[in-house]
C-alpha cells in the first residue's frame, strides 16, 4: 500500500516537542524523515524519568517513523554533509531561535541556492521579526504570553497548564498544514517557499471565540474551569465516585436532560427556561444539578444519559482509555519490535482509504542510520568509515 507522501524527504533538525511531533506525522504519512542529532544526541533522550529500553518516554512519544544521523555540525565537513543532504531532499524543519541555522551553515537562503525547490520551515517562539524573535519559545512561555494560560483553571484560582505540551503541539499541527499546502502550491509553480511559524501566532489564532469575547465586549474572559461561558449546562460535575461531563447543546437535550435525571421541574423553571437564562442563573442551576447526581454512581449515569442520547461522558484516566474498546478497535494500539525491546506505541490517527498513516519504524537509536543515509547521497563507504574514525559522523555501528 502507497503512502501520500511516498518519495518526499524531510531534513529534521527538531528537538523538544513542537518540531518532532510535526515530523512524527509527516512520517506517518509515508515521507523520509532524517532526523539531524548532534553527537550526543537531541536532548529529549535524557529526559528521565521514565524511560523504555534505555530511551526517555518523551523521545519515544514523537519520534517513530524517523532515521536518525548523528552529525558534528561545528566541522566544516560535517555542513557540507547538511548541503549535500538539502539537494537531495524537498522539506527542512527547524526549530532553533533565530540565527542558529545560519552558525549551521543551512539558512534558507542557502538551501535555496543549493535547490530552488525546498520548502524550509521555522518554528520558533516568536517568529522571525518582531521584538520578542530572539526570546526563546517553550510550551509554558508561549501558553502565557498568549493568553490561553490564563483562561485555563477555576475562577479566582491560580492559572493551571494543560497536561501536555498543548502550545507545542497546536505549533506543530500549525506547521504540517503549511508544509503540506507548500508542498501543494510546489507540485503547480516548480518552486519551494520559506514557512515563519510562529507558536504566539498559532496560538493567539487558537483564543478563538475568546478573543471575540473581548472585541465583542471590551472586557477580558476570565478562567471558567470547565464551564462554558456561553452554554449551560456544560461543565464537569462530581459524582458518588468520579466526575462526569455534560455538554447540554440545545434545548431538546435540556429537556431530555431533565427528564433523564427525574427534575422536569428544572425544564418548567423560568429561570432556566432557555439557554440564556440558564447561563444568567448558571449558579442556582449548578446547584440544583450538583445535588441530584453528587450521589449518583458515574457508570449509572454515563449509560442512563447514552440511553437517551445526552452527550456526557466519565472523566477518565490514561489507563481507562488505553482499555477502552474503541481505541482498540480503532487501531490506536500497536506493539512495536525495536533493539531496544518491544514497546507499545499509539497508532496514527490518519484513517484515508487509500494512503492511510502507518508505523514502519521505531523510534531510532542515536545515529543508527547515518552510513546508509550518506551512501544514499552519494558518500563512499571508505569515507563514511573515515568520517566516523574522526568523529564528524556518529553511528552505533
Amino acid at each position: 500500500m502507497s503512502s501520500s507522501l511516498e518519495g518526499v524527504r524531510v531534513i529534521d533538525f527538531t528537538q523538544a516537542m513542537a518540531g518532532p511531533f510535526v515530523t512524527m506525522l509527516l512520517g506517518d504519512l509515508g515521507a523520509d524523515i532524517i532526523k539531524i542529532e548532534p553527537l550526543t544526541g537531541d536532548q529529549t533522550r535524557r529526559w528521565f524519568p521514565p524511560s523504555m529500553g534505555g530511551l526517555s518516554a518523551y523521545f519515544l512519544s514523537v519520534n517513530r517513523n524517523k532515521r536518525s544521523l548523528a552529525i558534528n555540525l561545528k566541522t566544516e565537513e560535517g555542513r557540507k554533509i547538511l548541503r549535500r543532504l538539502a539537494e537531495n531532499s524537498d522539506v527542512v524543519v527547524e526549530n532553533f531561535r533565530p540565527g542558529t541555522m545560519e552558525r549551521l551553515g543551512l539558512t534558507y537562503e542557502i538551501a535555496r541556492e543549493i535547490n530552488p525547490q525546498i520548502v524550509y520551515c521555522s518554528i520558533s517562539g516568536y517568529g522571525q521579526n518582531g521584538p520578542r524573535k530572539d526570546q526563546p519559545g517553550y510550551d509554558l512561555t508561549v501558553l502565557a504570553n498568549s493568553g490561553l494560560l490564563y483562561l485555563n483553571g477555576e475562577p479566582g484560582r491560580t492559572p493551571v497548564k494543560f497536561g501536555v505540551p498543548i502550545a507545542d503541539i497546536v505549533s506543530g499541527l500549525f506547521a504540517g498544514m503549511a508544509i503540506l499546502s507548500a508542498l501543494l502550491e510546489r507540485s503547480r509553480s516548480g518552486e519551494g517557499q520559506y514557512i515563519d511559524l510562529s507558536m504566539l501566532d498559532a496560538n493567539f489564532l487558537t483564543l478563538t471565540h475568546q478573543l471575540f469575547h473581548f472585541f465583542a465586549t471590551g472586557e477580558n474572559p476570565e478562567r471558567t474551569g470547565t464551564w462554558h461561558p456561553s452554554i449551560a449546562p456544560y461543565q464537569i460535575f462530581g459524582t458518588q465516585d468520579g466526575h462526569i461531563v455534560v455538554a447540554i447543546g440545545t434545548e431538546k437535550l435540556w429537556m431530555s436532560f431533565c427528564s433523564a435525571i427525574g427534575r422536569e421541574d428544572l425544564a418548567e423553571n423560568p429561570l432556566f427556561i432557555d439557554n440564556s437564562h440558564r447561563v444568567k442563573n448558571r449558579s442556582e442551576l449548578i446547584k440544583n444539578i450538583e445535588a441530584t447526581l453528587r450521589n449518583r454512581r458515574t457508570d449509572e449515569l454515563t449509560k442512563l444519559f447514552e440511553s437517551w442520547g445526552i452527550p456526557a461522558a466519565s472523566v477518565r484516566k490514561v489507563e481507562d482509555v488505553v482499555n477502552d474498546p474503541q481505541i482498540t478497535e480503532r487501531k490506536m494500539l500497536y506493539r512495536i519490535n525495536t533493539p531496544y525491546g518491544s514497546i507499545p506505541m499509539p497508532g496514527s490517527p490518519f484513517k484515508m482509504s487509500r494512503t492511510p498513516g502507518k508505523i514502519s519504524r521505531a523510534p531510532p537509536r542515536l545515529g543508527e542510520d547515518s552510513s546508509r543515509i550518506l551512501e544514499e547521497i552519494g558518500f563512499s563507504s571508505e569515507y563514511i568509515r573515515d568520517l566516523r574514525k574522526r568523529g564528524i559522523v556518529g553511528s552505533p555501528e
